[in-house]
């Protein structure tokens, strides 16, 4: 299947599931006997960047390409990548650059990115990078030492604000996911994220995914 027809698939069946809960009640509260299944995009390590970061790696002016377009609108994966370096002094290439430009810059890695590059990643929500460590990123025209902003990110499920009137939840809760299959893993600790700027998806890296033996295209089970 391709990746086009596995997310227009994901969209049906969510768009599916939420018109029948709501069709079949005058609430839009979502039923707890009913399994609350939402789509997962498995984030692999990236970089949020300012623009004047973009700049001092990429040239003065240099607009960020597009790749592909993620599942949250308007945000894209880059063509521009990136080499990161860590207090190890081992580098890890082809760190994608994700798009639009953002107000702050942002390095999320798994977990075994860290011990590679000998970090202690925080686990972190985006833009909360008070005391994170500092990374090295290495573009085509220049170098950018940050002194903080490298993170593990937190699980988080992004939900429009009908969304989660509908599954009876709220931003800011945390939840669990469950995966079915060989692997079957129950994950803790998962964000939930409200805002009618977001699509309905499950973030989680490499690390969660190849624990849990899933991809992007599956679906969790979220247990309030």
């Amino acid at each position: 299947m391709t990746e086009q027809a596995s997310i227009t698939r994901i969209s049906d069946e969510v768009a599916k599931r939420v018109k029948s809960r709501l069709s079949g009640s005058n609430s839009s509260t979502f039923n707890p006997s009913e399994k609350l299944l939402v789509p997962v995009s498995v984030s692999g390590r990236h970089i949020h960047m300012t623009r004047e970061v973009v700049e001092s790696l990429f040239g003065k002016g240099h607009e960020l390409g597009v790749y592909r377009k993620l599942s949250q609108p308007g945000e894209f994966a880059a063509t521009e990548q990136v080499t990161v370096v860590g207090p190890s002094g081992r580098a890890i290439e082809k760190v994608r650059v994700l798009g639009p430009p953002r107000k702050f810059t942002q390095v999320e890695l798994s977990r075994s990115d860290g011990m590679r590059l000998g970090l202690d990643l925080p686990v972190r929500r985006t833009g909360d990078l008070s005391g994170s460590p500092g990374i090295t990123v290495i573009g085509p025209a220049g170098t950018v030492v940050l002194s903080h902003g490298a993170i593990c990110a937190t699980r988080h499920v992004h939900m429009t604000e009908e969304d989660a009137r509908t599954f009876g939840l709220r931003d800011g809760q945390i939840v669990r996911a469950r995966f079915g299959g060989e692997r079957g893993l129950t994950f803790d600790n998962v964000l939930i994220r409200v805002s009618d700027r977001f699509a309905l998806d499950f973030h989680l890296d490499t690390d969660d995914s190849n624990s849990a033996g899933i991809d992007t295209g599956c679906f969790a089970e979220i247990i309030p």
